[in-house]
């Protein structure tokens, strides 16, 4: 319980900033990153997407521990790479108790590659952000 509170704390502080860092006071005229990427986006991916993309591209800080670290491609669903290549991040799933099914995964350090999967791995689709 206390977990799960801490956790969605720490979601809230990091959306704050995101909002604040595209405030019209901090900016200029031009688009937001996540309204860039949005453009580049498929229509149907989740708003959340573009939050875990700015998380990664940031560096964090991620609301679960299991985000960035490796994963394993052990159904070979993603090109063949050396292992420690991907790492996954948690897509948030509202109302979802736990972390849900959708994931980003990302290739390369930094990140030169991004997958997203809305089934937990069964399938993937490639991504092109033009986050900064």
């Amino acid at each position: 319980m206390l977990r799960t509170v801490l956790l969605r704390l720490l979601w809230v502080v990091a959306l704050l900033g995101l909002v604040t860092a595209c405030s019209p006071a901090a900016s200029d005229a031009s688009p937001s990153p996540q309204a860039r990427a949005r453009a580049t986006m498929p229509p149907d991916l989740p708003p959340e997407a573009l939050d875990t993309l700015a998380l990664i591209q940031h560096g964090g800080p991620f609301p679960y521990r299991k985000d960035g670290t490796v994963f394993q491609n052990r159904e070979r669903r993603l090109p063949d790479m050396p292992r420690g290549y991907y790492r996954e991040y948690t897509v948030p799933t509202p109302g979802s108790p736990d972390r849900g099914a959708r994931r980003i995964v990302s290739g390369g350090q930094p990140p030169e590659v991004y997958y997203y999967t809305a089934d937990h791995y069964r399938s993937f689709r490639r991504i092109t952000p033009k986050l900064p």
